[in-house]
Formats: C-alpha cells, sequence, structure tokens
C-alpha cells in the first residue's frame, strides 16, 4: 500500500511539472500568430503596426486591422485573425538592425522596451539538477536498502518476519538430527511455558549457535524451533547488517532487537554468523571498520536484553572457528548445538520426510538407498528425491521406481551423461580395462567396501567411467590396513592397464 502511494504522487508531481510547462507556453505564446522578420519589415514600412515591445529576444506587437490583404496572403491574415482574434497580435525573432529604431520614431510607431523574465529558466537551472540527484539518491536507497527502503529507511532491519505459524515448519519436518532437536526442544519449553523454569530461578540460554556442515539442516531447524512454539520468527542474514555507509549496520542491529522486543517472545535468526561475527583485529588494513562497529553494537544488545521476556536469539554458521570469542562466552551464544552429517538411519528418516509428496513404487527401497549415500546431507537427499521424480516425470511413469534413484545418485554423484561424446574403440577399451581393474582389485581386498557398479560411459567434466563402491556400515575411524586397501583399490585401474597393454593413460 504505501508503494502504491508513494507511485502516486510521484505521478502527482510530475504531471504538476507538466502542466506548469504547458501553462507557461499558453500564456507565452498562445494568442500570438509568428511572423518572419521579412513580413515584419514589410508590416512596418506601411505602417500597419500599431505598437510595439522589443525584447532581448523576441518582439511582440499588434497590427492595424485595415489594408493587411495586400501585404500579407489571404491565407497568413485569416491565420492571423483566427489566432489571435480581434487583438491581432503577432510576435517576430529580433535581429540585429540598427535601422528599425530610426524607422519607427519616423513613422511614429509606438515602441517600448521590456527585460524578459528568466525567473522560468533560472528556476529550472535549479530545480532540473536537484530531481536529478533526488532521483539517484532514492535510486541508490532502494537498491541498498530493498524494495522497501526509502531516505530514510536505510537504517531499517531488512529481517523477514514470520509470524507464529507462518514459518510452516515443525520438528515434523526435521529428520536425522535426533540429538539436536531434542536440545532445542527445551527452548520451545520455555518459549511454550516459561513459568516451569522461572520458578526455580533458572535462565534459558540467551544465545544458541548451530554449528554444521553446509546442508545438514541449520536453517530448517531453527525455523522449526520457531513454528514448534508457535511464535514471532525474525530472520537475517550476517551479511545484511553491514553496508557501504558507516553506521549502518549498527543501526540496523538496534532496530532488529527493538522490533523483537516489540513482538516478544519471539525468535531473532541471523544466518551465516561468520559474515558479522568473525574476530576482530583481523583486518590487514588495520582501523576500525564498519564491520566491527556492527558486531560491537550486536555484542551491547545481546547483554542488553532480557531473555525472561521471551527473546532468544539463534545463529548459525558452518566456519565457528573463525567467531570472536566474545560471541562463545556465556551469556551470548552460550549453547552450541552441532549437526553432524546423518549416519544410515538418519538418512532413511530425512528420505522418509522429502519422499511423503513423492509416489513411490512398491518396490523403492528407502533403506537401500540411505545405504548408497554415505556422506549425504539434508540438501543432498532431498535434491536426490526431486531428481528421481524428474527422471520418473521425463520418462512418463506413474510411479518413482528404483532405477530413478540409482539414475539420480550416479548424476549426482558423478554427473551427467555424455552419452554424445565420441570416444574411439581404443579408449573404450583402455577405460573398460582401467575400471575392471578398480573392481578387481576391491573384490581382492579383505576390507575394501563392496562395488556396487561399473561404467564406462562418460559422466561430468572428466570422467570417462567410474566404478561405485557401498560400504557396508559408517565409519568414523580407519585403520592403517584399511587405508592401505583403499589405496590398491585407487591403484588398481592402473595397474591393469599396465599388464594389458604394457602402458598407462
Amino acid at each position: 500500500m504505501e508503494k502504491k502511494q508513494r507511485q502516486f504522487a510521484l505521478g502527482y508531481f510530475v504531471a504538476a511539472f507538466f502542466l506548469v510547462l504547458a501553462v507557461h507556453d499558453f500564456l507565452i505564446a498562445g494568442h500570438t500568430e509568428t511572423l518572419s522578420y521579412s513580413e515584419f519589415k514589410v508590416l512596418v514600412k506601411a505602417g500597419k503596426v500599431e505598437d510595439l515591445t522589443l525584447g532581448t529576444r523576441v518582439i511582440y506587437g499588434r497590427l492595424k486591422r485595415e489594408g493587411l490583404e495586400g501585404l500579407l496572403s489571404k491565407e497568413k491574415v485569416e491565420e492571423i485573425q483566427r489566432v489571435t482574434g480581434a487583438e491581432l497580435r503577432f510576435a517576430t525573432v529580433r535581429v540585429d538592425d540598427p535601422t528599425l529604431i530610426q524607422e519607427l520614431e519616423a513613422l511614429k510607431v509606438r515602441f517600448a522596451g521590456e527585460v524578459e523574465s528568466t525567473w522560468f529558466t533560472t528556476l529550472l537551472s535549479w530545480v532540473l539538477p536537484a530531481l536529478v540527484f533526488v532521483g539517484v539518491w532514492v535510486f541508490l536507497m532502494k537498491r541498498i536498502g530493498g524494495p522497501a527502503s526509502g531516505l530514510m529507511a536505510i537504517g531499517k532491519s531488512k529481517a523477514k518476519v514470520y509470524m507464529e505459524k507462518e514459518t510452516g515448519v515443525t520438528f515434523a519436518d526435521v529428520a536425522g538430527i535426533d540429538e539436536a532437536r531434542a536440545e532445542l526442544m527445551e527452548i520451545v519449553e520455555f518459549l511454550k511455558t516459561p513459568e516451569r523454569y522461572r520458578r526455580l530461578g533458572g535462565k534459558i540460554p540467551k544465545g544458541v549457535l548451530i554449528v554444521g556442515a553446509p546442508g545438514t539442516g541449520k536453517t530448517l531447524l531453527a525455523k522449526a524451533v520457531a513454528g514448534e512454539a508457535g511464535v514471532p520468527f525474525f530472520s537475517m542474514s550476517g551479511s545484511d547488517f553491514v553496508e557501504m555507509f558507516v553506521g549502518v549496520g549498527a543501526a540496523r542491529v538496534r532496530d532488529l532487537f527493538a522490533q523483537a522486543q516489540e513482538k516478544a517472545p519471539c525468535i531473532i535468526f541471523i544466518d551465516e554468523l561468520d559474515a558479522l561475527g568473525k574476530a576482530r583485529g583481523l583486518n590487514p588494513m588495520g582501523g576500525h571498520d564498519e564491520r566491527e562497529q556492527t558486531l560491537n553494537q550486536l555484542l551491547v544488545e545481546m547483554d542488553g536484553f532480557d531473555t525472561n521476556k521471551g527473546v532468544i536469539i539463534m545463529s548459525a554458521t558452518n566456519r565457528p572457528e573463525i567467531l570472536d570469542p566474545a560471541l562463545l562466552r556465556p551469556g551470548r551464544f552460550d549453547r552450541q548445538v552441532a549437526l553432524d552429517r546423518p549416519d544410515i538411519k538418519g538418512r532413511e528418516k530425512i528420505l522418509q520426510v522429502h519422499a511423503k509428496p513423492v509416489t513411490l513404487s512398491p518396490e523403492v527401497d528407502l533403506s537401500t538407498i540411505a545405504a548408497k549415500t554415505p556422506g549425504f546431507v539434508g540438501a543432498d537427499l532431498a535434491n536426490l528425491v526431486n531428481e528421481a521424480a524428474l527422471l520418473a516425470a521425463r520418462k512418463g511413469r506413474d510411479a518413482v521406481v528404483m532405477a530413478d534413484f540409482d539414475e539420480a545418485i550416479d548424476r549426482i554423484v558423478g554427473g551427467l551423461e555424455k552419452k554424445t561424446r565420441v570416444m574411439n574403440p581404443a579408449e573404450k577399451e583402455t577405460v573398460a580395462y582401467h575400471e575392471a581393474g578398480h573392481a578387481l582389485v576391491a573384490e581382492s581386498r579383505p576390507r575394501a567396501d563392496r562395488v556396487s557398479k561399473i561404467s564406462i560411459i562418460p559422466r561430468g567434466v572428466a570422467a570417462l567411467g567410474y566404478t561405485q563402491q557401498l560400504p557396508t556400515e559408517d565409519r568414523y575411524l580407519l585403520k592403517r590396513a584399511e587405508i592401505l586397501d583403499r589405496l590398491d583399490v585407487l591403484l588398481g585401474g592402473r595397474v591393469a592397464e599396465e599388464i594389458v597393454f604394457g602402458d598407462v593413460s
């Protein structure tokens, strides 16, 4: 609504500006007929000019009504009468004619001098540059502060506010991170029933820092906390605080916390905290930059607000090691929740969540898919389910089958198939023996992962083929013998080429 009102007011201003131009043009030249200077001199010499006003650039005057037909064309006389009416006013350009004044005096023509007013030109010379400057300034402010910004809104917070259930996410949408979910349930319980903790004198942590690799569900988990508790959720990226103007970041921090306290109980979520909370003193140029000033204001605000009012700040980062120590001390972000890559059971639960809206064939076994995707995080698994659904739709199937998931895994891990890449028979044979070497060594080594698939179809940027191995379980430690077996598998392709061809590629 405010945007429409601003556009409406701007339209009125532009319309008024052009109306002034039109009125000015009408008043100056709306009731006069333009004559050439030669026609003007003929009329002067014939004594048909009643009076004149000599301007610096234009001569205005009135004609006598009688005897014009013989001096001007009939059409010209009719045009003068039509435009000017009974006044017979005319205008002509003033040229450098030194004899004009003598001729007017000799013919006893009444004339007067007039200095033309330049107020309109002067006004335009001042107003137009100012309008251009204001227009450029408003454009820059909108680019910096977003579509809702104006001249006075640059220091306003750009946080997205999700009111109560608007997050659309609860703990039912979060899977595979049971420990983190249980840890954050305490935050939900405090927001729902704060008296349970206050009666014993307990205080909820002011800040919760969610740490994890990209795609592990940090933002999703924070939205789930707000959705489960049914409170407003202020979401903002760390990079949204810092701008090119000094003091803007600190002003946005103050405005964010002021808005949050007005809507308490609520949750403030700052994504990618490392963009804002990087350790101070690391600036190679020295000095006090805008980012440090914004960080200082954040530290002050976190010290100043009381969690008993129901304002809890949550943040997410995948680089906790570069955060400023002052952020991590007790009283600020004093609780850290780590999100690891999900294990096989966690991946199966995540697949179950993302597969709910997808029509699956009865043959699809999500536990097998979870076993084939070691190292996948939640975002990878969501992409996997979507890719499988797209492949099934592309092939005209009514349901997603296991082959679609296998092909989707190949696309994610190895890249797109390059069936159009032309390889000569010798190269194909080399690739086939190379991949067979990997597979044979993998099957012969007792501690190597079992072979699941061998392909000599080129994929991605440089892969001419690949051998897929599937671990039987998730591993967090590798013994020396296991590492040696893996090295044997990696070198198996090269050894196979040397045995068969006597050379390696």
